[in-house]
């Protein structure tokens, strides 16, 4: 019995305990946040999704909806800083390079928009989006 109750006492049991409920709290903001992105309300699902960020900046799901909420709040800088955060740990999504260039065209880096709209159209040619804002660049 003494062995069980010091494996619940543990400094370790502990420690995972506690990070299992800042993880629990994380889901939670980054499921807020989902939730306001979907209302269209961009701007609010903006904070629970910088706190999950900020708790968790390796989680790419994370970053992606919130570069979505900045884009569509208009904030196109923070944006792309959080789509670029995407794109360093998944070169091939292709979801990730479309909204970077999207964003970066909007805070007027051309060259770079092109770059990743060109990445995103040669990793998914079927979506027509893609090669529309693609084309846009190049007018």
């Amino acid at each position: 019995m003494a062995c069980f109750q010091a494996l619940f006492t543990s400094a370790s049991y502990t420690e995972g305990m506690a990070a299992e409920a800042e993880s629990e709290q994380t889901y939670t903001l980054y499921r807020r946040g989902i939730e306001l992105l979907e209302d269209g309300d961009f701007e609010h699902a903006a904070e629970p999704l910088a706190e999950a960020a900020r708790r968790a900046p390796e989680k790419s799901s994370v970053r992606e909806a919130l570069g979505r909420a900045y884009y569509r709040a208009g904030r196109y800088a923070k944006a792309a800083v959080e789509f670029e955060a995407v794109v360093e740990t998944q070169h091939v999504n292709d979801y990730a390079h479309f909204c970077l260039g999207r964003a970066l065209s909007m805070t007027g880096e051309k060259a770079r928009a092109r770059h990743h709209l060109a990445l995103a159209s040669n990793l998914r040619p079927d979506r027509s989006d893609y090669r529309f804002y693609r084309r846009l660049l190049d007018a």
